[in-house]
């Protein structure tokens, strides 16, 4: 007992919920987390970062950081001692390895790397559109360099660079955040609702088996590769691709690897996939804002991508209430796909263990799949249930809710940052070269552009044909 329990699995649900119990009493108005550090796209350095609530605006954007970081390096130092590690040579290094990375991270959100081109500061004519995930890429490149090319560094840093702790404390906080979403999501429009999810089930199960198929038998991906990496296109990009590979116990570099290519894709679709839809469907308003939510995959690109082509489909002031109908579908049916992450996440963590990770002929006792079980699985199952049960209770209690987990979303950008950075760390190019990352953009391109936009295509006229943006009514 004593031997799984005190584990970085144990360790993160403990991380995961002890930020979660502090973001509960949001919910009554208390806000216990409003001084974390987050960070805004920005042109001027000085309003890069700032406190996540206004209510302590006060602190400034340094002492929110000074607070953040004072917040993680006690917690995760305490949690060092519990699992029998080192806690004052984890904080000598987790000290540098978090300016670091959250260097890069405010890099990230540089505004002419991250504004998407319907959200352009003042003054910014142009944007590489990267999103607020741009910030993921930097870490991860700011770890890569250091890797190879300050190896030494790299080495010292490791201790710091725990990526499979703060991976899982990361997943467990996404987890009430989609909770509350989805409870949110419940008061919609029913049609709209029962189009958007018996939609998702289809596409779902239809694109996960493809990209799986297309990449384990012609391009001889490992199981290890091929699952997080259908996971990735299948369900919602980096979150997806994180959980998935958590809970099959994949090594970290994987899903990150995959998450960055969601990133890179989801820009380019967002190039795309407005003026592409325009010309396909320009009777169809509601296909084409499901179609946005189907198709691209991360949270910031998909909502981007359908606001977007909703400004396409309806411009200046009359159509406001169109253009609200269509980006209101596109986020729904982002939502629904973002809800399968948890229930897929527990699927393959069983499969793994009792099927593929098995001796061939030999029974596996249920202690044993206990024992390999990733324990974070039900740390975030706990954390949607509970949220989704209160907020369907007391929709009074949604909005503050959303609030409070915002904050606590916050910790979760922060620790997939530190991920990011910490498996940059741990990579090395020619081995990831080796390993077939050339081959894994091939086949991102191919299930990609060749099956995914085009089934969900056909998918979103299926179940949106016809549907008035207004009514909401087929």
């Amino acid at each position: 007992m004593k031997s799984w329990i005190r584990t970085e699995d144990t360790l993160a649900v403990l991380l995961g919920l002890g930020v979660l119990a502090l973001s509960l009493p949001g919910v009554a108005g208390y806000d216990l987390l409003g001084w974390a550090a987050s960070v805004k796209i920005w042109v001027d350095p000085a309003l890069a970062v700032a406190p996540a609530s206004k209510g302590y605006a006060a602190i400034t954007g340094p002492g929110s950081v000074a607070a953040t970081f004072g917040f993680l390096l006690a917690v995760l130092c305490a949690g060092m001692a519990f699992i029998g590690a080192s806690p004052g040579k984890f904080a000598v290094r987790f000290t540098v390895l978090f300016a670091l990375a959250f260097g890069c991270w405010v890099g990230g959100h540089y505004a002419y790397v991250a504004a998407t081109p319907d959200k352009l500061p003042k003054g910014v004519e142009w944007s590489l559109g990267l999103t607020n995930e741009a910030g993921y890429l930097f870490a991860l490149l700011g770890g890569l360099v250091i890797a190879n090319f300050l190896p030494a560094f790299g080495a010292w840093l490791k201790d710091a660079g725990r990526s499979e702790l703060y991976i899982k404390a990361a997943i467990i906080i996404i987890g009430a955040s989609l909770g509350a979403k989805a409870a949110d999501e419940s008061s919609k429009t029913q049609a709209i609702l029962f189009r958007g999810l018996a939609a998702i089930i289809e596409a779902y199960l239809v694109y996960w088996a493809f990209v799986y198929l297309v990449a384990r038998k012609f391009f001889g991906f490992s199981r290890e590769w091929a699952a997080p990496l259908a996971s990735g296109i299948s369900i919602c990009g980096v979150s997806a691709a994180i959980t998935t590979g958590a809970a099959i116990r994949a090594r970290p570099v994987v899903p990150v690897m995959v998450s960055s290519l969601v990133v890179i894709f989801s820009v380019i679709e967002m190039l795309i996939l407005p003026q592409l839809a325009r010309a396909l469907l320009a009777n169809e308003p509601m296909v084409a804002a499901a179609w946005m939510g189907l198709a691209v995959k991360t949270d910031g690109a998909a909502i981007s991508t359908g606001t977007l082509t909703a400004g396409l489909f309806f411009p200046g002031s009359e159509g406001a209430a169109s253009r609200e109908a269509m980006i209101l579908t596109t986020t729904t049916v982002k939502v629904f796909i973002d809800l399968f992450i948890g229930v897929w996440a527990v699927i393959l963590a069983v499969i793994w263990t009792k099927v593929i990770d098995r001796r061939p002929g030999a029974t596996v006792p249920w202690r044993d799949i206990w024992e390999r079980f990733p324990k974070f699985v039900f740390g975030y199952v706990l954390t949607f249930g509970v949220c989704f049960a209160i907020g369907l209770a007391s929709p009074a209690s949604v909005a503050p809710m959303k609030v409070g987990s915002e904050h606590a979303d916050v910790f979760r950008r922060l620790f997939f940052v530190l991920t990011f950075f910490s498996i940059g760390l741990a990579a090395n190019f020619r081995r990831l070269w080796a390993e077939g990352l050339g081959r894994l953009a091939l086949v991102y391109v191919v299930c990609l552009f060749g099956f995914v936009i085009w089934v969900g295509l056909g998918i979103s006229w299926l179940f949106f044909h016809g549907v008035s943006p207004v009514s909401g009514k087929g």
